[in-house]
């Protein structure tokens, strides 16, 4: 799923089902984290953590604990910048050595509509009426859900950077058409966007797939 929408220097692992790996364990400073969530949490917590290991290991960095930081955002081995994601029946980490990809963020969602009010709270008008041409011309794609998966994975991309919430009305994203059930999107900011390598980010760029009942979104590029 995240190969076909990911540069070769990301190394990504999956896990479809929801069943837990038997080799998937936690660190015990993760555990406390989910010592009193409810199964289901504690289940997706633990198969996430599984891939961005086994993801690690693909890098060659010694696995380690992958701990929630501020505002739950993971906090990576130094010298790699990475992002995780997971949504019924699937599960999945994504790594990079840093500096070899800018910026990372990956997001999926199962392959539905939005539910009803959804849109009118993750989408600006303008987005809105690009939802509507796209919908005409390719009724297949959700592209309310697709929408939202790319805010998501922009939200991502942006945090690690910002250290500040990114509100859904704070992004631009337009999404394009690609091959078949693929395609790239694009996030211009709204609001004043973070310094990095010395220029200020103004917009993101992406790619997204549809495929196996999901949509997945990914962000590995930023722009002054």
């Amino acid at each position: 799923m995240l190969d076909a929408i990911l540069p070769d220097s990301v190394v990504t692992v999956e896990v479809f089902g929801n069943d837990v790996p038997r080799d998937a364990a936690l660190f015990p400073a993760e555990q406390a984290f989910v010592e009193k969530a409810v199964e289901k949490r504690r289940r997706e917590f633990t198969v996430v953590r599984s891939c961005a290991r086994r993801a690690m290991e693909k890098l060659g960095v010694p696995p380690q604990a992958v701990l929630p930081g501020e505002r739950g955002a993971p906090l990576w081995p130094a010298g790699v910048i990475g992002s995780m994601t997971h949504c019924d029946g699937y599960c999945a980490a994504a790594l990079a050595r840093a500096g070899e990809v800018e910026v990372l963020g990956i997001d999926a969602e199962p392959h539905l509509p939005l539910p009803a009010g959804v849109e009118e709270t993750v989408a600006l008008p303008v987005e809105r009426e690009r939802l509507r041409r796209l919908a005409s011309d390719d009724p297949a794609v959700c592209w309310d859900r697709l929408l939202f998966s790319a805010k998501e994975s922009v939200y991502k991309a942006w945090f690690p950077l910002a250290k500040k919430w990114l509100d859904f009305s704070e992004a631009d994203i337009e999404l394009f058409p690609g091959d078949g059930a693929t395609g790239r999107f694009r996030a211009v900011l709204l609001v004043p966007g973070p310094v990095h390598a010395g220029r200020r980010i103004r917009s993101f760029e992406g790619s997204w797939a549809v495929r196996q009942g999901l949509v997945t979104t990914a962000v590995t590029a930023a722009h002054g």
